[in-house]
């Protein structure tokens, strides 16, 4: 199979840099898949699971939390928020997180911003749990 190059970056830098086949993540209007030869574009990036396939036919899984995909010429720049490898994710952080928050969603006094935090930090364990399972 064809291959192109792709950086995944994060605030904190550099993720990965190679050659991959494919690369799969959820954007704001649904999941994406981009392979060899896309055509040049660009969007934002939803909170959800997120892979790349590996010349050898591997595939890495990771929690992608928001950010910008781009393809431009050939070449792939994933920047997200947060990008966490299946490997790297602590389950019983993410459990904790998510017991947490849907505590704090039972609180009938929560104010609009705090529910919206609240139901945030929810699908964020949610999405870290769904990769590690």
């Amino acid at each position: 199979m064809n291959t192109f190059p792709i950086q995944i970056a994060t605030p904190d830098g550099l993720i990965y840099s190679g050659e991959i086949e494919r690369v799969k993540c959820r954007t704001v209007t649904g999941d994406m898949a981009v392979l060899a030869g896309h055509c040049n574009f660009c969007t934002a990036l939803g909170m959800g699971e997120a892979y790349i396939r590996l010349e050898d036919g591997t595939t890495r899984y990771a929690a992608c939390i928001g950010g910008m995909l781009s393809v431009m010429d050939g070449t792939c720049h994933l920047l997200a928020t947060t990008w966490e490898w299946k490997e790297d994710i602590d389950e019983q952080r993410a459990l904790s997180a998510k017991e947490r928050a849907e505590e704090r969603l039972k609180n009938p006094d929560l104010n609009e911003r705090d529910q919206r935090i609240a139901e945030a930090k929810l699908k964020r364990a949610l999405v870290r749990l769904s990769i590690v399972k």
